[in-house]
């Protein structure tokens, strides 16, 4: 399946286009809310793990439905050394089936889903990763960004 195509805003007001990452391998991953635990542990974990992510030629977008300041804010908190984009609207989140029905303490709402979604140099999704662990993701990413590297 092709990506879904968006122009979204970073943390530094940079706004960025799936196009724009044509020719490498993108690992998006959506995310419900900057700054709360589940959220801050996975956005570390791609922090820590982005150099083995980009010498397996890959690069990492995080996005959520936040704004702008709320990224700037987070990304500089954690010192985060990727890009954060804003999706205030959640139309690229909702295109790419991160948003719909979720349970937190019996009650269901709509909200972010915690997905992950591997994309080709071409565009192309080749793996879709669902209601991810944020502690234990980044090395099942990272194991799969390796393994199309070398096939």
């Amino acid at each position: 399946m092709k990506a879904p195509e968006f122009s979204l805003q970073d943390q530094n007001n940079i706004t960025h286009r799936l196009q724009d990452y044509r020719g490498r391998w993108v690992i998006v991953y959506f995310y419900p809310k900057d700054a709360t635990p589940g959220c801050t542990k996975e956005a570390c974990s791609f922090r820590d793990g982005r150099e083995l992510l980009e010498n397996a030629g890959a690069v990492v977008l995080g996005i959520s439905k936040d704004t702008v300041t709320s990224h700037k804010k987070f990304a500089d908190k954690h010192q985060l050394n990727f890009t954060l984009l804003s999706d205030t609207s959640t139309e690229t989140i909702q295109a790419y089936g991160a948003w719909g029905k979720k349970k937190f303490m019996g009650k269901e709402y709509e909200g972010i889903k915690r997905n992950t979604y591997l994309i080709s140099p071409d565009g192309t999704i080749v793996k879709t990763y669902e209601n991810v662990n944020p502690a234990t993701h980044i090395g099942e990413v990272l194991r799969d960004v390796q393994a199309v590297n070398h096939a």
